[in-house]
């Protein structure tokens, strides 16, 4: 099938009132992990690569790996950026057949992350590139404030409207009491501001760090608004897991497929389950 532009599997996903599920990649069976399970629960699926993956594995070995598996699919698959921090950033993937960016300029004034998404904008829109971005700050579980100071890194639903208005951006990751990495508690999520920013703006918006949250908690931020989820953390826990059972059961095993096979299988089952969480099975 090869790789679609994200923007219309999000405007389906905001038509049908559920998600569609962004799986960050970090290697091969990773990669082949998010296909598979997209094919079994005939769902479109986003691939995406943060700052690490494109550390680790290179943006080419990524971009060569995602669009082999695209080509290959029976379901819509969207190669997207996470958490894109420079203009050069996103050019390169311009360049490496990336369908998606998200250009993170949350740590911004509002008006620098303004005039950077519109920069991003009027650069890859023409090429057909979708383009998210970020309002609020969503940090790491291990961030040490109070609850006042979580209260102002969250979204502010006016500053939401005004900056769709005026960047015409395609997706909106808000911030609304979730964080990366994995949760010493379970996370409670502000339902009343994200009504407040869906009865504002009507572009698709994004949930990020969402491994950890309940599943009736992201059911219900999907039917106020919220038409893409991403999910890192669980697919760690489980391909670590499986790999890690393996060698506790088999010390002696030198054999790297032993292990990534397992592996692989284990990070496709919890992927299956999120997307059945996010109701786009039977979706593609």
């Amino acid at each position: 099938m090869g790789l679609v532009s994200m923007a219309q599997m999000l405007r389906d996903a905001q038509k049908g009132h559920y998600a569609v599920g962004a799986f960050n990649c970090n290697n091969m069976e990773i990669v082949q992990a998010i296909i598979q399970a997209a094919e079994a629960e005939k769902a479109p699926v986003i691939i995406q690569a943060s700052q690490g993956a494109i550390k680790y594995a290179g943006i080419e070995y990524i971009a060569a790996l995602t669009c082999l598996a695209a080509e290959k699919a029976g379901v819509p698959v969207a190669l997207h950026l996470d958490h894109g921090t420079s203009f050069g950033q996103v050019m390169s993937c311009v360049r490496n057949r990336f369908t998606s960016v998200m250009i993170d300029g949350s740590k911004l004034p509002l008006e620098e992350n303004i005039a950077l998404t519109k920069k991003v904008i009027e650069a890859v829109r023409p090429l057909g590139l979708t383009v998210e971005a970020e309002l609020g700050k969503i940090g790491g579980t291990e961030d040490d404030i109070t609850v006042s100071e979580r209260e102002a890194l969250f979204t502010d639903p006016d500053e939401a409207k005004y900056f769709v208005e005026q960047t015409q951006v395609d997706a909106l990751a808000i911030a609304i009491g979730t964080a990366h990495g994995q949760y010493k508690g379970v996370p409670k999520l502000d339902f009343e501001r994200l009504q407040e920013i869906r009865n504002r703006v009507d572009v698709p918006l994004v949930l990020h760090g969402s491994s950890g949250v309940p599943d009736e908690a992201i059911q219900k931020a999907i039917s106020l608004g919220v038409c893409k989820v991403n999910i890192d953390t669980n697919i760690r826990e489980a391909f670590v897991a499986a790999a890690r059972k393996v060698m506790e059961e088999n010390p002696k095993e030198i054999d790297p497929r032993k292990m990534l096979g397992p592996a692989r299988e284990a990070a496709t089952e919890i992927i299956r389950e999120k997307i059945r969480i996010f109701g786009s099975s039977g979706k593609a």
